[in-house]
Formats: C-alpha cells, sequence, structure tokens
C-alpha cells in the first residue's frame, strides 16, 4: 500500500469517527495574525505549539525558506488576501535554525534534474531566472529582515498591517526577534 493510500484509509477512518469535531472553526483568523514560516518537517506541529496557536488562530503560510522571492508570488498572495479578505492585521515572518534553503544553490538542482531526466532545454528558459530562483539565502537573519521588507514595503500591503521577524529554534522552538 502506497503512503497515500495509507493517508485515504486512515482519513476515512477520520471522518467516520469525527475525529475533526475539536479543530471546528471558520476561514477568519481568531488572532487576526499571519504567519509565513518554513515549510521544514520539523516545524508541522512546533511551530503552532511554540508559538501558542489553536486551530482557527491564524492564518500560516508555509514555502522553501520562509521567504518572498518576488513581490508577485503565491506567499506575497496569500499574505494580500489574508490582510483584506480574512481581516488580518500581523504578519510573522518565522525562519527557523538550520534552514536547508541557507545552503540551496541552483547547481545543486541542475544536477539532480539532469539525472532525474529534465532534458537540458528546460533549464534554459527565458520567462525566468532559474538560478536566481532555486537560490537559497546565506545568512537566516538577512533573509528575514529582507522578506520582512519585502512585506512592508509592498505596494498592496498597508501601512496599519504590522509585520515582524523571528528566527525559531529548530529544536526548542525558542524565538528570537530579528530586528
Amino acid at each position: 500500500m502506497s503512503r497515500i493510500d495509507e493517508i485515504l484509509a486512515f482519513n476515512r477512518e477520520y471522518v467516520a469517527t469525527k475525529g475533526y469535531e475539536p479543530h471546528l472553526t471558520d476561514k477568519f483568523p481568531d488572532k487576526q495574525l499571519a504567519v509565513l514560516s518554513c515549510m521544514d518537517t520539523r516545524l508541522s506541529v512546533l511551530l503552532q505549539e511554540a508559538l501558542g496557536l489553536r486551530n482557527g488562530d491564524a492564518k500560516i503560510i508555509k514555502n522553501a525558506g520562509a521567504v518572498i522571492p518576488s513581490p508577485w508570488d503565491s506567499a506575497m498572495r496569500s499574505l494580500i488576501v489574508a490582510v483584506y479578505e480574512l481581516g488580518v492585521r500581523e504578519i510573522m515572518i518565522v525562519a527557523h535554525t538550520t534552514c536547508g534553503a541557507c545552503h540551496m544553490h541552483f547547481s545543486h538542482f541542475k544536477e539532480e534534474m539532469l539525472k532525474r531526466g529534465i532534458p537540458e532545454e528546460a533549464l534554459k528558459r527565458e520567462d525566468i531566472d532559474l538560478d536566481a530562483w532555486l537560490e537559497g539565502f546565506h545568512d537566516t537573519e538577512a533573509s528575514v529582515r529582507k522578506t520582512v521588507a519585502a512585506v512592508t514595503d509592498h505596494p498592496l500591503i498597508p501601512s496599519d498591517v504590522t509585520v515582524r521577524g523571528f528566527i525559531i529554534d529548530s529544536a526548542t522552538g525558542a524565538l528570537t526577534e530579528v530586528r
């Protein structure tokens, strides 16, 4: 049985036994908060627990590195929707210690893609600079500052929205604010 088939079997039982009932809420975040964080598996439960967030408290947006690589990417779009459609008044950018995005380089991805059968021609794009798009960062604090600035300075984010940046310890959940 595949992992997805295992998940589907679990899901049928979860729904049948009403495991969802403790999590019922609506689409509006109770704390008027959005959190942009990394997709790292260590943060799957740790992030919400360390921030004291329950289901329904905040909009949680995750991507590789907790970054805004361009002003019109999906993370920025999600934050804009959260502000105007869902009542978000505060945004936390939460990167983490020992993040894999801290050492990402397109050259690594290119090599792996070629090994997996992606043709070289597919890597020569006119519509995007893959080298920049798949480049990580090399200083987590600087990345957080850059992401906070990308949100704060975005032409569609109103000045009454608070944006602050943090680094969470991937093991303990301790938060450090980045100024």
